[in-house]
């Protein structure tokens, strides 16, 4: 890595994931019986009280927070494709300003990353980065700081808005948002902001950002994406130019388990039926006991991984895959007990294991995958593994294995499979395709690992697997035998899709991380650019006035 590209790397990252916002006292009315000077004036009062009211209210909450950012470099074809890549995972303690720590061996925070910015990166960062990307202005938001401009109404989704224009006033400092709100019309809460920061100083430079909140929990608007790009971002005195997009997203605001409550609920309630149920049961045979010990283990390891926040509870994306699995086992004459399950691991990077039998693929695979005999390639090696009794390490059956820091989480737990499990759960895979009704479909597949293949080099951090096997390594490691009877890739050939952009198959609830499938219609693509495989794009959520958990909208898929 040069040194200009690892210098923005790391500066990028220390201002998605720093810190330093402190909420302010809202500013004070106006006097009675004086006549404001703007009709609007009580509104900008109402939604500047409502904008610090949030500040002091997110320190309650300690969301996971996930960066990943594509620097692009210009296509004769495509216009602009990645080049390389970053990507940070962390979870926000929100406490003493907007601190974290990160779930992964990527650079985190502290003072030691704040230094080595200052000395190998000539363009200088605020130490309160991230807070800006979330928050209009975490240290002073008020009338004395910003002027407003009403510019019109407007619906984001199901909600009207009302959206102004936002700069500082003149000698106000450096780091103060300069852009455009959309404040939702019945509280007055800002629930989208789209600009950058603006200072006096040549020396300090800030990215432009979309930053998106939805109506969640306890109805307030908390953010939950982030879009930020820039197409000819100066550096090095103007010499060199950047150009990059990012997506941060944030969930997990209340990570209780779903069936907690229920069982506070009845701790105290005994129950008949239960009493029916366990009449004529008898202690389990050794087969019996050593399946039970397993799956002990499997849902430890399940229930500890959602306790975290990265793996989503059973919902209905769980649902589709399981009803591919059951296509296989079938034509196959495949029968388990206890049955296999699937679960959706909530991060972008491309990955799919076995914790005992259940499967697991991450989020970023599914929106990737270009149809179901794709993924049903994915879950077919997974299945292999079940068939040829990899197992998973009955240690994790002792909860006090399970006792460790939610940052430790991809540290403690190792799932990943030898490099012998690997080649034969292939083998078997190909087996199960081959008997399977995806049997005349597989050219998709291929085509999908080509296009894998092609772009694997500029994309590694995408590819680096949390708990996993890679799938490509700087090239396809997994299933190589199904490119070998796939057409070529044509990258300039509209219709030929290989692969799809990150996030649009699947929606997380950022409040209790469950996992929904997108619901749009196709679009008809009108040129090679917008074909975009494995890459970033912009994040246009379905806004509506009832909470998210409460209510599940049908989503749009970015543009």
């Amino acid at each position: 890595m040069n040194k200009s590209r690892l210098a923005f790397v790391i500066a990028f990252t220390f201002l998605l994931t720093c810190s330093g916002a402190s909420a302010q006292a809202p500013s004070a009315p106006p006097a009675q019986g004086a006549a404001p000077a703007d009709p609007m004036d009580p509104v900008v009062d109402r939604i500047i009280e409502r904008e610090n009211a949030l500040v002091q209210a997110f320190a309650n909450y300690s969301p996971l927070v996930e960066t990943y950012i594509q620097n692009l470099a210009p296509d004769p074809v495509l216009g602009a494709v990645p080049k390389n890549d970053t990507y940070f995972l962390g979870k926000l303690d929100l406490t003493k300003g907007v601190t974290g720590r990160p779930l992964t061996a990527a650079p985190g925070f502290g003072s030691a990353f704040k230094n080595a910015i200052t000395q190998i990166y000539s363009i200088r960062y605020l130490a309160d980065g991230f807070a800006k990307l979330i928050l209009v202005d975490g240290k002073n938001f008020s009338r004395d700081q910003y002027d407003f401009k009403y510019v019109r109404k407007e619906f984001l989704g199901e909600v009207r808005c009302l959206v102004f224009d936002v700069q500082p006033k003149a000698r106000t400092g450096d780091g103060k948002f300069f852009g455009r709100i959309w404040v939702e019309e019945k509280d007055y809460t800002i629930v989208r902001f789209n600009g950058a920061y603006g200072t006096s100083d040549s020396s300090k430079k800030y990215f432009h950002f979309d930053s998106w909140r939805q109506k969640m929990g306890p109805g307030y608007w908390l953010p939950v994406y982030v879009y930020s790009e820039e197409s000819d971002y100066g550096y090095f005195l103007g010499r060199r130019k950047l150009r990059f997009k990012a997506q941060t997203r944030l969930w997990g605001y209340n990570l209780a388990l779903p069936d907690q409550q229920d069982e506070r609920t009845n701790l105290f309630v005994e129950s008949e039926k239960i009493r029916d149920d366990i009449a004529g049961m008898a202690d389990l045979n050794p087969v019996l006991a050593q399946r039970a010990w397993e799956r002990q283990a499997e849902e430890n390891v399940i229930q500890r991984m959602q306790q975290t926040g990265v793996i989503a509870p059973d919902g209905e994306v769980n649902k589709v895959l399981e009803t591919v699995v059951t296509n296989l086992e079938v034509t196959n004459n495949l029968t388990f007990d206890p049955p296999v399950r699937a679960r959706v691991l909530l991060t972008s990077p491309l990955e799919s294991f076995t914790i005992g039998r259940t499967i697991v693929v991450s989020r970023g695979l599914i929106d990737v995958l270009p149809d179901e005999a794709s993924l049903a390639m994915v879950l077919a090696h997974e299945l292999a593994h079940i068939a040829l009794d990899h197992h998973v390490n009955t240690k994790y059956a002792f909860h006090d294995r399970m006792l460790f820091d939610d940052a430790k989480t991809f540290r403690e737990l190792v799932l990943k499979r030898d490099e012998t499990e690997e080649a034969a759960a292939d083998e078997k895979a190909l087996e199960l395709l081959n008997n399977s009704p995806y049997r005349d479909k597989l050219a998709s597949a291929g085509l999908f690992l080509k296009a894998l293949q092609h772009r694997a080099p500029q994309i590694p951090n995408l590819l680096r697997p949390h708990l996993g096997n890679y799938l490509a390594e700087g090239k396809v490691i997994r299933m190589k035998p199904l490119m070998d009877g796939a057409p070529e890739l044509e990258l300039a050939r509209l219709d030929q899709i290989a692969a799809l952009p990150l996030g649009g198959r699947v929606r997380v609830d950022p409040w209790d991380i469950t996992a929904r499938l997108v619901k749009a219609e196709p679009v008809a693509l009108q040129s090679t650019r917008e074909k975009m495989p494995f890459e970033v794009t912009p994040i246009f959520p379905f806004l509506t006035l009832q909470s998210v958990t409460n209510n599940k909208p049908q989503q749009q898929a970015g543009p």
